[in-house]
């Protein structure tokens, strides 16, 4: 009799351990509707994205992905874009913050411990990271319920299981927040994150929802402008007063404080698009859902100027034009900041209604970086030969951006310029042009087209002259910069 009672321990035991942790593995439940359910089906549309997605090339560390997480025949395309640039990168932990759609509660809820049992495999849980931050607040709790019957976390699991490789996962479902919840959440993660290179943030997100296409485009610019500036205080208003809309802006506006604590200064839209471009349906009161890939990084190398030094020189610009249309005098402006007293090219470039209004700039580094700035701002209002001089009335609808430029280092043949990052000086004798290197991103030229441009456009010389070996090619970077991106 006790040798069975003391089996019927050991089996209900061991059924005990199997139902554990069986109950620690997350069974996907949505292949089939937001993703194809066979395995080879998934992976090669996965492949087919990728292949088509051509996002700028961003040569620096991306801490961030906003990713939209709707049917892969709507947005798929679209998030590839965010998934090709982090393909191959050696992350080690992926913190997705999902959105609650169904389960109401404050805070965030975690995915404790185990697994989830994705359409392409497994993916463990970084339980060690999970321990650093539960318990700590109990805003932030471990709920494994909050993910039952919730798709924006699982949509995100195959897309990073074709592109990582050896990492873990951090689940997160958001539910409602105030601004003060959503900072300690971030702090927290900040906390746990530390000085490691090897986490990427991946925010789950859709963007408009209603019955107008037109109303569709204009609240999205809205949504992703104040993602652009990582203005999550902004952002966080903005969706409460439903001039933003995103369904999971909370986790939004949490990814984008942590990115800023951490130092993270660029965002950028690599794609968007919603249902009614993606189906052709655009017609008013078709239901339409706007998407978006959106990264956040930092570019490579160490930025030459910090934010207090471009809110400097931008008020120095801006002060200098108004100086200039009132009185006819230069600005009497001096700085004992080393950094903007040091010899450095620059261009001022002004824009008005979001069109160009003048742009001058100065290539050779031959005085203080400040008074370089406070010249080519005079000059881009005054002296542009394309433009009117600009008039003092219009100063206030006058945005300026201004770009400090490298020294220029001259360049053997074209297969040295890496278009996005180098600007380029074409001179062949006495004819010369410039292209700044933002110009390739907002013309979308390829190489070719780029330099044929930069010839004929800028320094009067045939298309092809770049090719000739009696041509001189010289590049720079820019660390470009705007009032816009100042704005908070």
């Amino acid at each position: 009799m006790p040798n069975k009672i003391f089996l019927s321990i050991q089996i209900f035991l061991f059924s005990f351990c199997l139902n554990s942790f069986a109950s620690s593995i997350k069974q996907p439940e949505f292949g089939g509707q937001f993703y194809p359910q066979q395995q080879e089906e998934l992976s090669t549309m996965i492949d087919n994205f990728l292949i088509k997605a051509r996002p700028r090339d961003i040569s620096g560390d991306i801490f961030m992905l906003i990713s939209p997480h709707a049917g892969y025949g709507y947005s798929g395309q679209a998030a590839a874009f965010g998934y090709k640039l982090v393909k191959d990168k050696p992350y080690r932990t992926v913190i997705i913050l999902g959105t609650s759609h169904h389960k109401v509660f404050n805070g965030a809820a975690l995915y404790g411990q185990g697994a989830f049992a994705a359409s392409l495999g497994k993916i463990d849980v970084d339980e060690e990271f999970i321990k650093s931050i539960s318990g700590k607040d109990p805003e932030v709790f471990v709920d494994e319920s909050a993910f039952d019957k919730e798709h924006s976390v699982e949509v995100e699991l195959p897309f990073l299981q074709k592109v990582l490789t050896d990492f873990r996962i951090v689940p997160v479902v958001v539910g409602d927040c105030s601004l003060k919840t959503c900072r300690k959440i971030a702090l927290l993660f900040k906390e746990a994150i530390g000085e490691r290179k090897d986490v990427l943030v991946v925010v789950s997100s859709d963007l408009y929802h209603g019955y107008d296409f037109e109303e569709a485009d204009k609240v999205d610019a809205v949504t992703l402008d104040l993602i652009k500036k990582m203005d999550y205080q902004g952002l966080y208003y903005a969706l409460r007063e439903g001039r933003a809309q995103a369904c999971g802006g909370i986790g939004i506006v949490i990814a984008l404080d942590i990115a800023r604590e951490l130092g993270y200064e660029r965002s950028e839209v690599l794609n968007h698009t919603n249902s009614a471009m993606v189906t052709g349906k655009v017609n008013k009161g078709d239901w339409t859902v706007g998407y978006a890939s959106c990264a956040v990084f930092n570019p490579k190398g160490e930025n030459m100027l910090n934010i207090q030094q471009r809110k400097k020189l931008l008020k120095i610009a801006r002060q200098a034009i108004e100086e200039y249309l009132k009185t006819g005098k230069k600005l009497e402006v001096s700085e004992a900041d080393p950094v903007l007293s040091q010899k450095m090219g620059s261009f001022v470039t002004l824009t008005e209604h979001g069109g160009l209004r003048g742009c001058i700039g100065n290539l050779t580094a031959n005085q203080p970086l400040y008074l370089t700035v406070r010249d080519m701002a005079i000059a881009a209002a005054a002296d542009d030969p394309r433009f009117s001089p600009v008039g003092l009335t219009e100063v206030k609808n006058i945005k300026l951006e201004i770009s400090v430029l490298s020294p220029l280092e001259r360049v053997v043949s074209a297969e040295n310029i890496e278009l996005g990052k180098h600007g380029v000086l074409v001179r062949k004798g006495a004819q010369s042009g410039v292209f700044l290197p933002q110009v390739a991103t907002e013309t979308g030229w390829n190489k070719e087209e780029f330099l044929n441009n930069l010839c004929s456009q800028k320094a009067g010389l045939p298309p092809g002259a770049w090719k000739d070996k009696n041509t001189e090619l010289y590049v720079f970077t820019a660390e470009v910069f705007s009032e816009k991106d100042m704005e908070e």
